[in-house]
């Protein structure tokens, strides 16, 4: 399952980068995110590893995550290493326009078991694209002010 979602925002890239990159940054707008660890050293850039926990549908859900592309000021993406899914990739896309931002969101998801994970997929896929709305309006909302 695929879902993507653009925005635009009254802010320059260089205001939205720390809030799509800095742990105390995702916390304030990620909906689901409890926790948001990261392992080992390296805080920043491809290769970084970080452990999540959030809540959905009241269960908790764990993950450990590896950033995959680190682009400052313009993509920052990531994909689950060991959770709930077999694949979730994720992207975060700053486009600088004439009156600030647009930037864009990416989840490529697939759940386990076949066929099963198939039908989870299309009962979960209004709540997630509900979420992955919210999550851009805080964004947005926390740059803009």
């Amino acid at each position: 399952m695929k879902v993507e979602h653009s925005i635009e925002i009254a802010a320059p890239p260089e205001k939205i980068w720390p809030l799509i990159t800095e742990r105390e940054n995702i916390l304030q707008w990620h909906t689901e995110a409890q926790t948001l660890d990261f392992i080992g050293e390296q805080h920043s850039g491809v290769g970084a590893t970080f452990y999540m926990v959030g809540k959905s549908d009241g269960r908790l859900i764990k993950s450990v995550c590896e950033i995959t592309e680190w682009q400052e000021n313009k993509k920052f993406a990531f994909h689950e290493t060991l959770g709930m899914t077999k694949k979730f990739d994720a992207s975060y896309t700053i486009e600088a326009t004439e009156t600030g931002s647009r930037l864009t969101t990416a989840w490529d998801t697939v759940m386990p078991y076949w066929i099963i994970g198939s039908i989870m997929l299309l009962f979960l896929r209004k709540q997630w694209v509900k979420m992955s709305d919210q999550m851009m309006a805080n964004i947005k909302s926390l740059a803009e002010t």
